[in-house]
């Protein structure tokens, strides 16, 4: 079964961490190659693990420098994003370069962290949205990165596992309504976080 919490003891010291940082890098960026989903034209889901929070968690403590300090607000932060065993947590991000028309754009999404989907054997497994702050204002603006859990039945965990099965993740906002079909090899990955 996949670890389902970063503690403490999970930390390696910064020095021992710098000696493999680049080989982590390099690991990491394959290992999410199989984690990430376009949907539409500029939103990605990117899968997240014990892996991708572990990693994150180490490289925030190595960019920050703030010592054995910061590693318990580093937790706080990045355990939420781990799975469960019967989820999948994502962090969808609106990649738009230009400034003009991401604002343009995010200004007409509000709310669409509750219209994320992943479907399997037809059924639509709806998202729900981290608590940790809103991220649609009372204006109606979407932040460029949500954060979104998946729950899933044991029913339909068992269905995500079946090589070869259809599975679809997409957004059914009013103002950006996109599907696509999950890879096998990104299947068969996420299917991992089950447990």
């Amino acid at each position: 079964m996949a670890k389902t919490e970063i503690t403490r003891a999970d930390i390696m010291a910064l020095a021992d961490y710098e000696t493999i940082r680049k080989d982590q890098r390099r690991r990491m960026s394959a290992l999410k190659k199989n984690r990430r989903m376009e949907v539409g034209p500029f939103c990605t889901f990117y899968f997240e693990s014990y892996d991708t929070m572990w990693h994150q968690v180490h490289e925030m403590l190595a960019i920050e420098k703030g010592g054995d300090d910061q590693i318990p607000d580093e937790l706080v932060a990045y355990n939420p994003l781990i799975p469960q065993g019967k989820e999948l947590v994502a962090t969808v991000m609106f990649e738009i370069d230009d400034e003009i028309r991401r604002k343009s754009v995010l200004n007409r999404l509000g709310g669409v962290e509750d219209t994320m989907f992943v479907e399997i054997g037809g059924q639509r497994i709806m998202s729900r949205a981290e608590t940790d702050a809103d991220r649609t204002t009372a204006a109606g603006k979407a932040s460029s990165v949500q954060f979104v859990h998946f729950d899933f039945t044991d029913a339909q965990i068992a269905l995500f596992k079946q090589p070869g099965a259809q599975v679809l993740v997409g957004v059914a906002h009013e103002n950006y309504g996109h599907i696509a079909v999950v890879p096998e090899a990104t299947r068969a990955a996420l299917a991992s976080d089950f447990a």
